[in-house]
C-alpha cells in the first residue's frame, strides 16, 4: 500500500496483545497504529485491540478468532488489515489468503511511511535497502508459478533456477550496489562530519519519540524552517544548523530521525550512518511529549534504542530532557509538571527543562542549561596583551566567552579574562604560547 493510492482506502486496525504480554500500554499503542495508518493516507474503518490466547506459526491468529475477524473485515469492507505486530512471511501470505485484503504488519506499515517521507539521496537509499531487506524474506508472497525455467533451448535443454531463486538473485545484487552507494554517501558524510569537528563547535543532538515536536523545537532554536508536522516521521532527514548559545559558544544542532516502540531492526541498520549525528554528539536533548498520556512509555522506548545504538547516559553520553507541550496543558497539570521537573533536576535524576516549543516558553532556560552543561569542563584564562597583539584579541572573543576586559591608559596593554573549551585552552596555549604564559597579576588557568 502506497501513498499514492486513494486516501479513501479504508482499513481495518488490530493491536494484538498475547497471553501474558503486558497491557497496560495497548490503548496508546492502538492510536498510535492508527496514526500511522493515517500517514499513510488510509482511512481506519475501525480500531480493535485482540486478545491472543495462543499463537498459531501458519496465521497468528486462532481458528475461532480469523472467522471473527473475516466477518468484520466483510462487515466494513475494508481493502487493507494492519496487524500491530511483526508478521512472519507465512503468516501474512496465510493471512491474505484467507481475508482477501491486503495484510500489513508493523514492519511494513513503518517502511512504507518512510518511503514516502525519505527526501534525500541518502534517506531514499537507506529506506530503499531497508524495504529490499523486507521484502527478500517474503519473495514467496508474489510468486506462485516456481516451475523451473528452462535452462536452454529445445528439448534437450536442463531444468533451469526457479524465478523465486532468480529473484533472489536479482535482489541480492541490487542490495550490493544499494550498499555501495550508502557507503559513498556515508564517507562523504563522514568528511563533513570530521570538518566540522575540526571546527570545532560542540554537536547537540535532538532525539525522541516520532511527533514529539524535535522538528518545532529545532526550528525555533535555528531558524532553519524544516519540515515540522503533526504527524509520524515528519524527519527522515538529518538536519544540521549552527548557533550561538547564551555565552557565545557556538555550537552544531542536528535534528534527527523519530524513534518509535518496536523500531524494525531493517531500519536500525539502514539508518546507522545517520544516526552516527546522535552517536557522535556532545549533548543529547531528549524532546518529550509530555501531553501525551503515555509519555513515560514512550521516554522507556527511547531510551531502548539509545541502548541499542550505545549512546546515551548509560554510554558517559550527557543527556537533557526537554519537556515539551507544555501549552498543551491544563495550569493543574503544568504546575505538577514543572515541580516534577525541578525536583528530578534537584535530585539529580536527570537535568530537565519545561519548555513549549510553539510559544517558545522555556527555551532561553533550555540553551542556559545546554551551556552550563557544556561548561562544566571549560577552562579560565586570564592574559596580558601588547596593543600590538590584537589578533589573539579577536581569538578569544571568537572562541570563547570574554567575562572581563579591561585596558591601561598608561601603557595600552589589555588584560583579558575569557572562558574557553578544554580542547579551545589547549588550542589557545599552542598558538600563542607567549601570551598564554603572561597571565594577569594573580591570575591562572583552572580547569
Amino acid at each position: 500500500m502506497t501513498g499514492s493510492e486513494s486516501t479513501q482506502d479504508r482499513a481495518l486496525i488490530i493491536h494484538p496483545v498475547p497471553s501474558g504480554a503486558d497491557a497496560s500500554r495497548a490503548d496508546a499503542r492502538l492510536e498510535e497504529a492508527a496514526g500511522l495508518a493515517i500517514a499513510l493516507g488510509l482511512e481506519p474503518a475501525d480500531a480493535m485491540i485482540e486478545p491472543v490466547r495462543k499463537l498459531e506459526a501458519g496465521t497468528y491468529f486462532g481458528k475461532g478468532k480469523l472467522e471473527t475477524l473475516h466477518a468484520r473485515i466483510e462487515a466494513l469492507e475494508v481493502k487493507a488489515v494492519i496487524i500491530d505486530t511483526a508478521l512472519s512471511p507465512v503468516q501474512q501470505r496465510n493471512l491474505e489468503k484467507r481475508w482477501q485484503v491486503k495484510v500489513i504488519d508493523r514492519t511494513g506499515l513503518i517502511l512504507e511511511i518512510f518511503a514516502e517521507r525519505a527526501r534525500t539521496r541518502e534517506g531514499r537509499l537507506q529506506v530503499e535497502l531497508a524495504r529490499l531487506t523486507y521484502e527478500r524474506s517474503r519473495l514467496v508472497r508474489t510468486w506462485t508459478h516456481l516451475e523451473r525455467q528452462r535452462g536452454g533451448r529445445g528439448f534437450l535443454a536442463g531444468p533451469g533456477e526457479t524465478q523465486i531463486e532468480t529473484d533472489r538473485r536479482l535482489l541480492a545484487s541490487k542490495m550490493a550496489k544499494l550498499r555501495r552507494e550508502l557507503e559513498q554517501v556515508k564517507r562523504t558524510r563522514a568528511l563533513h562530519r570530521t570538518r566540522r569537528q575540526a571546527a570545532p563547535w560542540p554537536a547537540i543532538a535532538l532525539v525522541g519519540y516520532t511527533n514529539a515536536g524535535k522538528s518545532t523545537l529545532f526550528n525555533r532554536l535555528t531558524a532553519a524552517g524544516v519540515l515540522a508536522k503533526d504527524m509520524p516521521f515528519a524527519t527522515l532527514d538529518p538536519t544540521v544548523r549552527g548557533i550561538r548559545l547564551p555565552s557565545g559558544r557556538r555550537v552544531l544542532v542536528s535534528d534527527t530521525v523519530g524513534f518509535i516502540t518496536d523500531l524494525p531492526t531493517e531500519l536500525i541498520a539502514a539508518f546507522r550512518a545517520t544516526l552516527e549525528e546522535v552517536r557522535e554528539a556532545d549533548i543529547l536533548v531528549h524532546v518529550r511529549d509530555l501531553a501525551d498520556p503515555d509519555h513515560e512509555g514512550r521516554k522507556a522506548d527511547v531510551e531502548e534504542v539509545l541502548g541499542a545504538l550505545e549512546c546515551g547516559p548509560a554510554h558517559g553520553q550527557p543527556l537533557i530532557e526537554a519537556w515539551n507541550k507544555i501549552d498543551c496543558l491544563d495550569e493543574a497539570a503544568r504546575d505538577d509538571m514543572v515541580w516534577a521537573a525541578r525536583i528530578a533536576s534537584a535530585k539529580g535524576r536527570a537535568l530537565v527543562q519545561p519548555v513549549s516549543a510553539v510559544t517558545g516558553e522555556g527555551v532561553a532556560e533550555l540553551l542556559a542549561t545546554i551551556d552550563a552543561a557544556l561548561g562544566a569542563d571549560d577552562a579560565v584564562v586570564s592574559v596580558v596583551l601588547e596593543p600590538s597583539e590584537t589578533e589573539i584579541s579577536a581569538w578569544l572573543h571568537e572562541h570563547g566567552e570574554v567575562t572581563a576586559e579591561r585596558t591601561d591608559p598608561q601603557t595600552g596593554r589589555t588584560e583579558i579574562t575569557a572562558r574557553l573549551m578544554a580542547a579551545d585552552a589547549g588550542r589557545f596555549a599552542a598558538r600563542f604560547p607567549r601570551a598564554a604564559g603572561r597571565k594577569a597579576a594573580g591570575a591562572e588557568s583552572v580547569d
